[in-house]
């Protein structure tokens, strides 16, 4: 199918509070969609969910972000299947919830997307993903807020594990590589009694009388606001492409027993 008449054939819907669902007509492939058309309405909506294409094989997966840029690679590979395990090693792989953060704190480069695309789901079991769009958040802020948050900076601490893990600092504020607009690097920490591989925050750059508790408790309160925040209830079938430099994103506590299938890939 030629981009032209794929273009005019796809149906594009908003999403609230952001993001954007493209429904594409019958025999369409991603590869019809132009990388960097997608690359826009990725970065236009933080979220584009991608409904009608044809799932790709794993390596045809990797090969296909390949085209966005240079893709992530974690020991268990350039894929990562997320399914639900009975003892695992990672909370990821638990049936609980997975707090906010951003992909990539831990290693050398940050992604700039990460894409997913989804096997199998389980109607009405929980587990939707969270995605929060931290430029809306700065951008309502009111002007002392921005200036207590211009402040700090983030220790982020977790067990080093192969490649991933140890500490880092990141300035709260950063900015968007592609369009410059402000955007907050906050990671919730994880609490070793709750999550397996524990990540530990401390707070610099606060004045004397704020407390840090208080501070990452205020600010993960806010980005979780309804507002701010899009839950995805995954569709088999769907192709998912996210900003992972203006959204933090998390996961819902499955409610059941899941087959939940999802393959994950991370492009810098």
């Amino acid at each position: 199918m030629n981009a032209a008449s794929l273009n005019s054939g796809l149906v594009h819907t908003p999403l609230r509070p952001f993001g954007r669902v493209i429904e594409a007509p019958d025999g369409a492939e991603i590869t019809d969609i132009p990388v960097d058309t997608l690359a826009r309405w990725t970065v236009e909506s933080r979220v584009l969910v991608l409904r009608g294409l044809r799932l790709l094989g794993k390596k045809e997966f990797a090969d296909y972000c390949r085209l966005w840029g240079e893709v992530l690679k974690w020991e268990p590979g350039e894929v990562i299947d997320l399914i639900v395990e009975d003892d695992p090693k990672n909370y990821l792989f638990a049936s609980g919830d997975v707090p906010f953060h951003w992909d990539g704190a831990f290693v050398e480069a940050n992604p700039r997307y990460f894409f997913f695309q989804c096997l199998d789901a389980t109607p009405d079991s929980g587990g939707e993903t969270v995605f929060s769009d931290t430029t809306m958040a700065y951008r309502d802020a009111e002007p002392e807020l921005r200036k207590r948050w211009e402040r700090v900076s983030l220790t982020y601490k977790t067990e080093k594990l192969a490649h991933y893990g140890g500490e880092v600092t990141e300035r709260l504020v950063s900015q968007h590589p592609a369009t410059g607009v402000p955007v907050l690097r906050f990671a919730e920490p994880l609490d070793p009694d709750t999550y397996k591989n524990p990540v530990y925050v401390t707070v610099g750059g606060l004045q004397d009388d704020d407390r840090p508790d208080q501070f990452l408790d205020s600010t993960a309160e806010l980005l979780h606001r309804s507002e701010y925040c899009y839950h995805h209830v995954w569709q088999s079938g769907d192709i998912v492409i996210a900003d992972n430099y203006a959204l933090v994103h998390g996961r819902n506590a499955f409610t059941g027993p899941t087959a939940r299938h999802l393959q994950r890939v991370e492009v810098i």
